[in-house]
């Protein structure tokens, strides 16, 4: 199955430059091919390895997406300009005060290369239907594109099918989607689970207050194919496809089960037990296994589950898995042959990921705010996206080294993308990218 993934994403690159298509890039794995050269260090005041810094209309937290030349976020832009975010490590759940503002649901699409903004299409306009938690925004689910259609989902105000052109071909309308925490029903938080494409449908995972579900569209024409309904409590991880040898599972986080799915179905395959009540991060594999983690204190796991499992998975099914270690918004990484976990507030763990054995824990400096944004890496190094501004970079490995830390200038919360030697991190009001090339 590596081999066969391996040679895939080597057709991929050879066609279309690097691709980074989803939440995370290929397979949410969060780590780029061999060969992008990176630099350590960067500053957005004088320019050092900046390729291009331009502003993004709006408050988003999704990440940008990437195919060929083309790069792809989505936003929502308050009318008012009276949109603000509170970053930071609290626990309120208070709503944030622009409910009852216009406001323009969009798709923007960028020239990979310059920052130029090659087309922008407003998907929905008007007030927002829900509320959203005070640290999130109306646009925080990523988009998701195959190099021919580019797909955006915004929680209650629909998910909408565009070519790469910027042709709106489809809309669907999933009615009113109240994604908040399980125990408070009046806060509404907001949606953040992302779209995937597995070969022609687009895969959307919507755990609500009531009658969750995972469903699956068809990515030309919109049209539903299947619908499983899910008994879930309210999360926010995007699904993932693990391409086994002899089935492929969808992977998705849950607070009850998480659980795996055919793809082309929908038709439960697994469920495994004894997650946090709250489920953000997203699962991913690496090596033959699937990492699925929570934060939520206080199961807090990480599971490291063999694939290819049947009903309700045991201690059989799982090559290892912690407890009070998960966390609560970064999705973790593979790096080589070692799983890193970052939490909001900054401490960082390092595991063998065939035995679970930890090698270290520290905490990783930053400006006071923590940590929503989930690492990625390139070429054994290990970008971390603080709420305070930072990209703080690390070395991969058994020992804990820090080998610079950046200033952006303005808070990060979105996951930042890799393509073709190039780092795209978006901030609350910019989209930058950091290059060797650019001295």
């Amino acid at each position: 199955m590596k081999a066969l993934f391996a040679g895939f994403w080597l057709l991929l690159c050879t066609v279309y430059g690097e691709p980074w298509p989803s939440f995370r890039g290929l397979s949410a794995s969060g780590v780029a091919p061999r060969g992008q050269d990176l630099p350590d260090v960067f500053d957005v005041e004088s320019g050092k390895h900046i390729q291009f810094r331009v502003p993004v209309d709006g408050l988003a937290h999704s990440s940008p997406v990437i195919w060929g030349d083309r790069l792809f976020v989505s936003s929502a832009v308050n009318q008012e300009e009276s949109a603000v975010f509170k970053p930071g490590l609290y626990g309120t759940g208070q709503a944030a005060i622009d409910r009852w503002d216009s406001h323009q649901w969009q798709v923007v699409c960028f020239d990979k290369h310059s920052g130029e903004v090659l087309w922008k299409r407003v998907a929905a306009e008007g007030k927002p239907i829900d509320k959203r938690h005070v640290k999130a925004t109306y646009a925080n689910s990523s988009p998701v594109t195959d190099g021919e259609h580019v797909v955006a989902f915004f929680g209650s105000h629909g998910l909408y099918g565009y070519t790469v052109e910027g042709e709106l071909r489809w809309k669907m309308d999933l009615g009113k989607l109240d994604v908040g925490a399980y125990d408070f029903p009046e806060y509404e938080w907001g949606s953040a689970s992302s779209p995937i494409i597995y070969e022609d449908l687009v895969i959307l995972q919507c755990d609500i207050q009531h009658a969750s579900f995972i469903a699956a569209f068809n990515v030309k024409t919109g049209e539903q194919v299947w619908r499983t309904v899910r008994k879930e409590l309210p999360s926010w991880g995007t699904p993932t496809v693990y391409p086994g040898q002899g089935r492929h599972e969808l992977i998705c986080n849950g607070s009850n089960y998480i659980r795996a799915y055919s793809p082309r179905t929908g038709e439960e395959l697994w469920r495994l037990g004894g997650s946090s009540k709250i489920t953000a991060p997203t699962p991913f594999f690496a090596q033959d296994l699937i990492v699925v983690a929570s934060g939520r204190a206080p199961e807090r796991p990480v599971f490291v589950i063999k694939p290819g499992g049947n009903g309700t998975l045991d201690s059989d099914d799982l090559a290892w898995k912690r407890q009070k270690v998960g966390p609560y918004m970064p999705t973790p990484i593979v790096v080589g042959d070692e799983l890193y976990t970052l939490n909001n507030n900054g401490v960082f763990h390092c595991f063998d990921l065939k035995t679970g054995k930890e090698h270290y824990q520290t905490r990783v400096p930053h400006g006071g705010l923590g940590f929503s944004a989930s690492p990625v890496a390139a070429d054994g190094k290990i970008y971390c996206s603080s709420e305070s501004g930072e990209v703080i970079v690390l070395a991969a490995g058994t020992m804990y080294q820090q080998l610079a830390v950046n200033i952006l200038g303005e808070s990060l919360m979105a996951t930042p993308a890799i393509s073709d030697g190039v780092l795209y991190i978006r901030g609350t009001r910019h989209l930058v990218a950091v290059s060797r090339n650019r001295r």
